[in-house]
């Protein structure tokens, strides 16, 4: 079973840095990429980072300069790194596998249970 789990998520002040983790785990061949989208209480899932398996990276306009994705291709895990948080970004943070290669040659996109990350004074 191929399965994404989320991490890092909290409690902070305006300002401050989080760093969330989202690691695969199954039975995987490849994943074509790996991206990060947030949803905030009462609004639709919105779209953050994505990371391609080349390593090519895109942002949202919303945290380009403050937002980092990065990955380790040997323990198939994404990073996002968060730094000068605001309270807009209170959301919770959803992990996404897209085009994700099994071992049976089946491709599936993945989602991660989610995160949640508070920003508040």
């Amino acid at each position: 079973q191929v399965q994404l789990v989320e991490s890092g998520g909290g409690l902070l002040q305006p300002g401050g840095s989080l760093r969330l983790s989202c690691a695969a785990s199954g039975s995987i061949r490849s994943i074509d990429a790996m991206g990060w989208y947030r949803q905030a209480p009462g609004k639709q899932r919105d779209w953050v980072a994505t990371i391609t398996s080349g390593g090519s990276t895109n942002y949202a306009d919303s945290v380009k300069g403050r937002f980092t994705i990065s990955k380790d291709n040997t323990k198939k895990t994404v990073y996002l790194q968060m730094n000068s948080l605001k309270p807009e970004d209170t959301a919770v943070y959803y992990c996404n596998a897209e085009r994700v290669l099994t071992e049976n040659y089946r491709y599936l996109d993945i989602w991660g249970q989610g995160t949640l990350v508070t920003v508040s004074s």
